[in-house]
């Protein structure tokens, strides 16, 4: 039997342990934090959303949505997953038909999507402003609690047989005559494989590969504000905004999340972010300018703790190491990795035990780049 070895302690990682361990094989992880933090950590729930996603991920997006609304049931947890549906709220009328092209495109490749007038809109959203011309709806997307699937994930994986080990760190991969053996941590230890090493710790992905390859990738910290409890929420589905850069959740006990890809600063020595007032206040004025009974709404948490891997391209880089094909890696996710994790989970994992790339992988190539 060979050993696999993961670097990364979050959904992906969580999850490809557990699909290679459940199937027999030999799986030891190590997280540099705790598990469910960094990326896949954070208050709140994420969206699991299709919607104006770049084409090349819809197909991961068809599989993933097949996978969602059970997967509370194959982790044995209370559910996961609730479809809400995603509206993107078009506001200019320039907007509307490269809508009315993607709305095609999406329901074409297996996600019914479709424009909807501003009449139409209100029946969804009464509360939105006037200026709101139309809306692009993709009624089978929602929400899901990010740090309860992957510390799901996780148990089963120990459960099958899995060592996950926390406060592990790889300083780099250990290599002879350029072909690479295991990680070196940075207390020093040497972790050989005879498997696959499988690199999934987002920020840090860059660094340990580049030796071999230099990804056009960087990391950055991205705002996530969290409102006190409101006593009449007007937000009912998970909304985007076609021309602001704003994204809303309504989470169960009231509050309303508000993100969309606004930036904090990152501090590489703690490991913290620091939220930036005036994001925040810009994320609070987009979010009133599109419902105005928010005004007066008060942030409770502004989160920019969790550090995220961006890829030129804003889709993932998802590739085996040049010259070595027992390391697999997967950066870059924009923001984006998390409705597609069980998709993709799943498929790193037959990766490893077919030794072949599965066919909806390959757009993600390094070679993409040239």
């Amino acid at each position: 039997m060979s050993k696999h070895l993961i670097v990364g302690g979050g959904v992906y990682g969580a999850a490809v342990a557990w699909h290679l361990a459940k199937s027999g094989e030999a799986v030891e992880l190590i997280e540099a934090g705790k598990l469910a933090t960094g990326a896949s950590g954070g208050p709140g729930r994420r969206g699991v959303r299709a919607n104006g996603r770049d084409v090349r991920e819809i197909p991961l997006m068809v599989r993933a949505r097949e996978i969602w609304p059970s997967l509370h049931e194959t982790l044995g947890t209370e559910p996961l997953f609730e479809t809400t549906g995603q509206l993107q709220l078009i506001e200019r009328e320039i907007d509307i038909a490269p809508a009315e092209a993607r709305a095609a495109l999406q329901t074409r490749l297996g996600i019914p999507s479709h424009v909807l007038s501003s009449d139409e809109v209100r029946e969804l959203e009464p509360d939105v402003s006037p200026a709101i011309r139309a809306g692009l709806f993709c009624p089978d997307d929602g929400v899901a609690f990010h740090e309860k699937t992957t510390l799901a994930y996780a148990a089963l994986a120990k459960e099958a047989g899995a060592l996950l080990r926390e406060g592990v760190e790889a300083e780099k991969l250990l290599e002879r005559n350029g072909k690479v053996l295991g990680v070196l941590t940075t207390n020093g230890d040497e972790i050989l494989v005879d498997g696959k090493v499988l690199l999934f710790c987002n920020a840090g992905v860059k660094g340990l590969v580049s030796p071999w390859v230099d990804l056009p990738v960087w990391s950055r910290t991205f705002l996530v504000a969290v409102s006190k409890p409101l006593e009449n929420n007007p937000v009912r589905h998970l909304v985007g905004h076609a021309s602001r850069t704003l994204s809303l959740k309504r989470e169960p006990d009231g509050r309303l999340m508000i993100s969309g890809g606004r930036p904090g600063i990152w501090d590489p020595e703690t490991r913290t972010g620091t939220p930036i007032q005036k994001e925040v206040d810009l994320n609070v004025a987009d979010a009133v300018a599109t419902y105005p009974s928010l005004e007066g709404m008060q942030i409770e948490t502004a989160d920019t703790n969790h550090l995220e891997a961006e890829s030129i391209d804003h889709i993932p880089i998802i590739d085996s190491l040049p010259g070595n094909t027992n390391v697999l890696y997967a950066v870059g996710w924009t923001g984006h990795g998390w409705a597609i994790a069980p998709a993709v989970a799943e498929m790193m994992a037959n990766w490893v035990l077919a030794g072949q790339k599965p066919k909806l992988l390959e757009p993600f190539a390094f070679s993409r780049f040239g």
